[in-house]
C-alpha cells in the first residue's frame, strides 16, 4: 500500500531502488578511469539525491554532486499522488482536456506540461555549455526529464519524443548516454534505456 503522508519531493529511495543505485555505481568501478564521471547533478528530491549517494559510493568515485531544482520531475498539480482512475473520477473535465491536448502541451491546474520541463532543462544545459563544465558529467534525474533532455539534444518535436516515450517506460536505474563525435564534437546517443547488469 502506498504511504501518502510524504510530499513527492521527499519520497524516500525503496529498498530496491537501494540495489538498482549500488549496481549502476558498480558498473561505473569497472570502466576506464577516462570514461568515469567527473561531476554528478541531480534533481533535489530526496529519491533521486539518496540514488546518487549509493551510486557514489558503489562506484568509488571522488567527485562533487550538485544537486538543481532544474532536474525535478515534471509537476502534477491537482493530479499529484493520483492514479489515472482516480484523476478520472475526481477531474473528469480535466482528464477529457488532457485527452485532447496531449501531455506533451497539456499542464494540469497547478502543474507543468512537457514544454515547461524542456525550458528547465535546456536553461540547465544552457549553463553547463557556458561554464564549460568537465566533459564527463553524469545526471541523476526523473523518466519524464530524460524524455526532456532527449528534445533538447536531438532537438526532437512532439511527434517524436511522443512516439519514444509511447514505445517504452524508462527504466528506474537506467542510463542515457551520450559521446562528443570526435571530429564534429555533436553529441551522439550511444545507448538509451541501458540498465546495467543486464
Amino acid at each position: 500500500m502506498m504511504d501518502y503522508s510524504y510530499r513527492e519531493a521527499d519520497v524516500p529511495l525503496s529498498e530496491f531502488g537501494r540495489q538498482q543505485s549500488a549496481a549502476v555505481g558498480k558498473w561505473f568501478a569497472a570502466l576506464p578511469e577516462e570514461d568515469k564521471p567527473l561531476r554528478i547533478y541531480t534533481s533535489t528530491f530526496l529519491r533521486t539525491t539518496e540514488s546518487a549517494k549509493y551510486l557514489v559510493e558503489n562506484a568509488g568515485l571522488n567527485v562533487e554532486v550538485i544537486p538543481d531544482e532544474r532536474l525535478r520531475e515534471r509537476e502534477l498539480g491537482i493530479f499529484d499522488r493520483m492514479t489515472k482512475h482516480g484523476a478520472m473520477l475526481k477531474y473528469p473535465d480535466e482528464c477529457e482536456r488532457r485527452e485532447h491536448l496531449g501531455k506533451y502541451y497539456y499542464r494540469s491546474p497547478g502543474g507543468e506540461n512537457w514544454c515547461d520541463v524542456i525550458l528547465r532543462v535546456r536553461s540547465f544545459w544552457d549553463d553547463l555549455l557556458e561554464d564549460k563544465t568537465p566533459a564527463n558529467i553524469l545526471i541523476v534525474t526523473h523518466e519524464v526529464v530524460v524524455r526532456c533532455f532527449r528534445c533538447v539534444l536531438e532537438s526532437l518535436g512532439e511527434p517524436e519524443i511522443m512516439a519514444i516515450d509511447a514505445a517504452s517506460d524508462f527504466n528506474n536505474g537506467a542510463l542515457i548516454e551520450y559521446r562528443a563525435d570526435e571530429i564534429s564534437g555533436a553529441l551522439k546517443l550511444v545507448r538509451d534505456n541501458f540498465l546495467p547488469g543486464t
